[in-house]
């Protein structure tokens, strides 16, 4: 985005996010007496107290704040990088053991010691954004070191990782490891160190080789301990918001790593995902919660930050001309980003939420939450960066 052509002020985006919603995460969404961000808010905009603070909201919002810094939208990122050290020093083995501990009760202790795969994914991400901001090369160091942890503790046969220490169930999941890669990605874009893009190779297989349903190729979430899907086919539940993400990650990942062998099949199983997700995963404009690996719709409700996912994608698509041949498809995939942008600022942030938003809707368009979660706007800023860079607005 440093590179995209300056936008105007009366970009719908640009005034939602730089007069609204970052303001309000930066400000009310954040405590300075902990130096730490506050979880959820009431949609009158009150801090909402909460037994656990997870290690995943303040890395969401480190990097957020990093990221909104270095694009030149909004200027919180001292706090940001402030909270960066307090979490280290609250969360990183803070029970002297190894790794991040999941989460802090209310008096700065840890409420959770529990160590999960999507909280040390996070956590590299935030780093590889505060590093890229600050240039601290500390923050490489306990990076690396977090890696090495990864691997110790989260070890498990078959490739790939455990979802967490100790385990919850014998399930293994693909969502930690999307998150894991997308550290990994994040940080050798930053850094240009093999490292990094050695850890996110297996990854990348792991998904082509287990997570994508030979059947269908749509992308399975939950599988037994040797990656066998847990169900038979057309009972396996997948989520459009993650085959738009994973779309995302294999398009940058081939973009980070041209010379990889697979290239040309990244490519089509990127586009494969964003067109399966969008015929079987998107009515009215509005990118649905659940279908199953044979196509079918099973849950109509929609999430804030599937529609993020797909804005995201639909807008790197444009940037980068996945379809400068096809101008049919072009048409129609511009189309949708206008129509879903416009939507997504009228329905999942109204005015009156001022920078707030919905994160959960009945299929009858119902609000189905009491509160409003931090955690999305990771989500809506990753749309917002993309929106923003293009030419002209959705």
């Amino acid at each position: 985005m440093p590179d995209a052509p300056a936008q105007p002020a009366r970009h719908p985006w640009r005034t939602w996010l730089v007069g609204h919603a970052l303001p309000l995460w930066s400000g009310t969404g954040y405590n300075p007496a902990r130096h730490l961000y506050h979880e959820r808010l009431t949609f009158d905009a009150t801090p909402l107290p909460v037994p656990h603070l997870r290690l995943m909201v303040q890395a969401r919002q480190i990097a957020t704040f990093c990221q909104a810094r270095l694009d030149g939208v909004f200027n919180a990122a001292d706090n940001a990088l402030r909270t960066l050290a307090e979490v280290q020093a609250r969360y990183w083995q803070a029970d002297g053991q190894p790794g991040w501990v999941f989460a802090l009760g209310p008096d700065g202790r840890p409420s959770s010691t529990v160590r999960d795969l999507y909280a040390h994914a996070f956590i590299l991400f935030a780093h590889a954004w505060a590093y890229r901001l600050s240039g601290d090369r500390a923050l490489l160091t306990v990076a690396q070191k977090t890696v090495e942890d990864v691997e110790r503790i989260f070890h498990a046969p078959h490739g790939g990782f455990a979802d967490a220490v100790p385990a919850p169930d014998a399930t293994r999941r693909q969502n930690p490891h999307m998150h894991l890669l997308e550290a990994y990605l994040a940080l050798f874009e930053v850094t240009a160190d093999q490292f990094y893009l050695d850890r996110a190779r297996p990854l990348v297989a792991l998904a082509l080789d287990h997570f994508i349903s030979p059947h269908s190729g749509l992308l399975l979430e939950f599988f037994g301990p040797d990656w066998t899907p847990c169900k038979a086919y057309g009972q396996n539940p997948v989520e459009p918001g993650h085959l738009f993400e994973w779309s995302w990650l294999l398009g940058t990942y081939a973009r980070l790593h041209p010379t990889d062998a697979q290239t040309t099949r990244l490519r089509n199983v990127a586009g494969h995902l964003f067109q399966s997700g969008r015929q079987y995963g998107v009515t009215h404009q509005l990118v649905r919660d659940g279908i199953m690996d044979d196509g079918t719709l099973t849950h109509t409700s929609t999430r804030i930050w599937p529609q993020t996912e797909l804005l995201r994608l639909l807008a790197s698509r444009q940037t980068e001309g996945t379809n400068h041949a096809a101008t049919t498809a072009a048409m129609a995939e511009a189309g949708l980003l206008h129509t879903l942008s416009r939507t997504f600022l009228a329905t999942f942030a109204p005015a009156h939420l001022h920078g707030g938003w919905i994160d959960r809707m009945d299929a009858d368009g119902t609000v189905a939450v009491d509160h409003m979660p931090a955690s999305s706007l990771y989500h809506i800023y990753g749309a917002a960066r993309a929106l923003l860079a293009l030419p002209t607005q959705p």
